[in-house]
């Protein structure tokens, strides 16, 4: 009796256990808050930073802020994710993961295959010490995050990796330029409601083209997205009408913003510290 009550206390507790285990969210961004830590626009900046070094370079980078790995360690957590979201260029396996969870006061990050030639263990252990450590010490999480991305794309950028295709490219700078657009179009909304039509119109075109100038440098589109912005919002609103036509591009904006790994691979590379 005593036997079969300890084989069915075992099976309890691993039954348990394994309910407890964490689950690897769906990747959808680049950036996935569950712990609602950084603010909306922190969020934002940080997803077009990656955005836009992923245009650039080919890697992708991802980051994932939970609360906690318990009771796997985060090295095993880490692993799993990797593993669902491939992140990364396939056989050029260029992806790299920053993991950190919040209340277990651990992170890692989980380098791909290729690479770990660029940012080898001992790289990554001193990227976590010496650079994202002291901020996340200060409770300052926006800025160690941003601190340890900005280490991190120098070093992949001193890397001579495949360049992007131009068709990746192209659907990636859509997104953008939609998250511009849509962005002008509602400060276009705001302002006019202030100054006026005109007025906020052409305010709001400027504004959008000036920040599409900074992403991705001077060119028709650049000037094209003002104009848009300029006679959607000074020329062609109309009460009603613009309700209409906002809810049309809110849908486009959100079925283009979903983005997925490339199909990289990784191997247990990188390294976790604590704070």
């Amino acid at each position: 009796m005593m036997r079969k009550s300890l084989v069915i206390g075992l099976l309890l507790l691993l039954f348990t256990n394994a309910w407890a285990l964490v689950g690897v969210p769906k990747l959808s961004s680049r950036v996935t808050d569950l712990t609602g830590t950084l603010s909306v626009e922190q969020i934002s900046a940080l997803e077009n930073k990656l955005a836009a070094f992923e245009s650039r370079k080919g890697s992708q980078i991802a980051v994932l802020m939970i609360p906690t790995t318990q009771p796997e360690d985060i090295a095993e957590y880490g692993i799993k994710v990797a593993d669902l979201w491939q992140v990364g260029r396939n056989s050029t396996d260029d992806g790299l993961i920053l993991i950190i969870a919040k209340d277990d006061r651990k992170l890692r990050i989980e380098v791909g295959y290729g690479l770990e030639g660029v940012i080898p263990d001992a790289v990554a252990k001193r990227i976590i010490s010496e650079t994202i450590t002291p901020f996340f010490q200060k409770n300052d999480y926006a800025g160690g995050i941003d601190a340890g991305i900005n280490q991190i794309i120098a070093l992949i950028d001193g890397e001579s990796l495949p360049p992007p295709k131009p068709e990746t490219v192209q659907v990636q700078n859509e997104g953008m330029f939609m998250m511009i657009l849509f962005g002008g179009l509602l400060a276009g909304a705001i302002l006019s409601a202030i100054v006026g039509r005109v007025l906020g119109g052409t305010l709001a075109g400027i504004g959008s083209a000036t920040v599409a100038a900074l992403l991705f440098g001077f060119s028709m589109a650049v000037i094209i997205i003002g104009l848009m912005v300029f006679f959607m919002v000074g020329v062609r609103h109309r009460g009603s009408g613009w309700t209409s036509g906002g809810g049309g591009f809110g849908g486009g904006f959100g079925s283009g913003g979903s983005w997925s790994g490339g199909g990289g691979r990784f191997g247990g590379g990188g390294a976790s510290g604590s704070w």
